[in-house]
């Protein structure tokens, strides 16, 4: 499993190539002796300053200051006070950009060597961290098994015309950008 995580170099890349190429990758989540596998199934490329849906468009502060690090880090934020929001920091360090992992599927429990299928639902992405238990303890920290969260590349081949590109969803307060097509979603 840990041979094919996606590393720094999978995302020193443009953010909405990052945030399409995650479609059909596999989000690993090990909590303790039990480890989580979901396929990533929906995503949200948020790209640098300029970019009035990003929470960088106001600059640097302690909270985006992950962004600024390099590619390959986890952000985390929490929203409305009790969903976590689950991001892979992209681009290169110091120019601050994210991909926000909107949604999974077929999540599985592995334990044991014995794979389960979990009847929960992932398709948000305050569900998913829920379920996945991924909170702001791994907030900053690189996508790594040694941290506990990590996506890989199995194989899995998303047919483009499977891939579908929509507007960016909750960010109408940031007018033009908010009808970026900058969300990817799997048909």
């Amino acid at each position: 499993m840990n041979k094919t995580f996606l590393g720094k170099d999978f995302f020193n890349r443009d953010t909405r190539v990052v945030a399409k190429e995650l479609l059909g990758k596999i989000l690993y989540r090990q909590k303790e002796n039990i480890l989580y596998r979901a396929l990533i199934t929906e995503t949200e490329a948020y790209h640098g300053e300029k970019d009035l849906a990003c929470h960088c468009s106001k600059g640097k502060t302690s909270r985006t200051s992950v962004m600024y690090d390099e590619p390959g880090h986890i952000y985390i934020y929490l929203i409305y006070g009790m969903y976590y929001m689950l991001n892979f920091v992209t681009m290169p360090k110091d120019f601050p950009a994210a991909v926000l992992i909107r949604s999974v599927s077929n999540l599985q429990l592995v334990e044991n060597g014995q794979t389960e299928a979990l009847p929960v639902k992932t398709d948000g992405p305050g569900k998913l961290t829920k379920h996945l238990q991924i909170d702001k303890s791994l907030n900053k920290l690189p996508l790594h098994p040694d941290t506990g969260l990590w996506v890989a590349d199995e194989g899995f081949v998303i047919p483009e015309k499977k891939i579908v590109t929509g507007q960016r969803i909750g960010v109408a307060y940031a007018k033009d950008w908010a009808e970026k097509p900058w969300r990817y979603y799997i048909s």
